[in-house]
This record gives C-alpha cells, structure tokens and sequence, in this order.
C-alpha cells in the first residue's frame, strides 16, 4: 500500500533522508519513529506530494505518487501535527467544506458520524476559534476520515490530548484498522505506538536503522532475558541447580525471590521451572522482563544500530 524505493532528499550539503526503502502492507498500521530531526517529517511530505525527492520514488497502491498524483490523493487521508483551520467557520461549516471538495456522498450524514466518532458532535455550530488545541486536533481526524480513505497518513495524532483524548483516538484507530484500513502513524509518544503497531520502522539522522515487529525487534536487541520468580522457599539446591544450567547466566537471591538471567535466543522458562520443581522447590510466581519500545528506541538511536537485516544487530 505505502512503498518508498531508495527516497533522498537533500539540501544542499545536507541529507535529510538517505536511501530510505519502506514497505507498508495493505491493512497494517505502522509506526515511524525517531528522535526530532530524524528525517520523519520529509519523508511525510515527500509520501504525499508535498516535497519532490531528490532520488528515488513513492509508490501508493501500487503505483508511482507522480504518475496519478490527484485520484491516489482522494484515496489518502491526512492528519497533520498542527491543525491550520478556519476559525471563523463552525466544525459542521467546515466539515461540509471538506465534504464538497471530496465529494462526499450524502455528507451531512457522514459528517454526524465522523464528529459522533471523534466525540464532537454537540460542538459542531461552535465557532472553531473557540475549540481547545485539543479539540482542534480531534475535529482535524474527523476531516482526515471523512472521505472514507483506504489510508491514513497520521503526524502526531494524539498531540494535545489529555489521556481520555488520546484512547478515544486509539480506539478510532483500531476501529477503522479493523475495517481494513492502512495507517501511517509518526508520534513520539511510544506507548501509543507499542499498544496499536503492528510493525515499527525507526529512522535517525535520514537513514530506517530498523524495521520489524515490536516483539522480533526488542528479541534481537536482547542479549539476556531477566526472569522473577517467586517461591515458597528459596534453598542452595534450588540456586546451585539452576546455576548450573548452560542457558543460565546469572541467578540472584532475594528473600523468597529469585532473579534469574538468561540467554535471549529462546524462551526457557518451562525448564526454569522445572528446575526448580526437581529441586524440591514451589514456584508461586514467575514473571518475565519485556523491553519496552522506549527501551529499544533509545538503544537503537543512541548507539545507531542497524537492524534492517534478520541476521541482528549490526553497527
């Protein structure tokens, strides 16, 4: 659905983007990261026709952004990180507004559902100059999903909301997901993007250093699994027992709770256990230690890691 083939822009001396290569399948919702001057905001513009590339190419629906630029446009919807609206005009004004340029069938009806959905249907005869940031940005995805696209192109979508605003938000974007709808999502609030992602690319300094699900991307950054048990008692045989299989790396006491870590490249908690039943042990209680996405942003970023390859990291 959303393809980029070797993308560059730059500016003078400077590259903003390098060689970027994206792959973004029909029905996906997908998450663009990186930290501020990353190169996210000009591969959106350059996504929507809004920036030439200097190299490379866009694709959308499987076909080139330049050689049917205004039909694929109709079929995109698109929500920018500051809403630029008409503050004289009411959201039902504006909304018709929006409905008559796409051509929207039955529009006042499509418009009551789009304003129901984003919770700002008793605001609509209010003047837009009075509507809150965050309402502004509630009633710009309103007119993002008016036209009924096939994908949304999403620019901090949740920015100004407070929590009720940003999972009412979430929940639209899971709805219409599941009604088969493709979304690009770029947002530096990290736990929006592990809760509703399917896959995440994340981009510094113009170049994708990776591009995978959130569970094969913080797998391969790993090198250690760190498992909490709990148990009715802890003794030396139970720790010398797990001490000395090959997979453990380190087990640590603490009371009745153990800290148990071990080697990444599989899931060893069945034999944790186990272990410690044929110790004599009881376990209550075993809990296993995820990398959080802001974990493995800040991993990849800081150290610059290239991940784009299934073989692993890779400097």
């Amino acid at each position: 659905m959303i393809e980029t083939v070797r993308l560059t822009k730059r500016y003078g001396d400077l590259t903003a983007v390098s060689s970027l290569s994206l792959h973004v399948e029909k029905g996906e919702i997908y998450g663009f990261l990186g930290p501020n001057g990353a190169g996210k905001t000009t591969t959106i513009m350059m996504l929507l026709g809004l920036l030439p590339p200097t190299e490379g190419e866009v694709k959308l629906f499987g076909k080139s952004l330049s050689e049917d630029y205004f039909n694929i446009k109709r079929r995109i919807g698109v929500l920018s990180e500051v809403q630029y609206l008409y503050e004289e005009m009411t959201a039902l004004e504006y909304l018709r507004f929006f409905g008559e340029l796409y051509q929207v069938e039955n529009v006042d009806e499509r418009i009551k559902q789009v304003l129901g959905q984003v919770n700002l249907y008793d605001r609509r005869n209010e003047l837009l100059k009075g509507y809150s940031k965050g309402m502004k940005q509630k009633l710009g995805l309103a007119r993002a999903l008016l036209h009924d696209p096939e994908i949304l192109i999403l620019d901090e979508p949740v920015s100004s909301l407070d929590p009720y605003g940003i999972k009412e938000v979430r929940d639209i974007l899971m709805e219409e997901n599941q009604k088969g709808k493709t979304i690009f999502i770029s947002s530096h609030i990290l736990s929006e993007i592990e809760r509703t992602c399917h896959r995440v690319g994340i981009m510094n300094r113009g170049r994708l250093l990776a591009e995978d699900t959130m569970a094969d991307l913080k797998r391969r950054l790993m090198e250690e699994v760190e498992l909490v048990l709990e148990l009715e008692a802890v003794t030396d045989t139970i720790v010398s027992g797990l001490r000395e299989l090959p997979f453990v790396v380190s087990v640590e006491a603490h009371g009745n709770r153990l800290t148990v870590k071990t080697k990444a490249d599989k899931d060893y908690r069945g034999q944790i256990s186990s272990t410690v039943s044929a110790k004599g042990g009881v376990v209550l209680g075993l809990r296993r230690h995820e990398m959080s996405l802001e974990e493995a942003f800040v991993t990849i970023t800081e150290n610059n890691l290239f991940l784009l390859t299934k073989e692993g990291p890779a400097a």
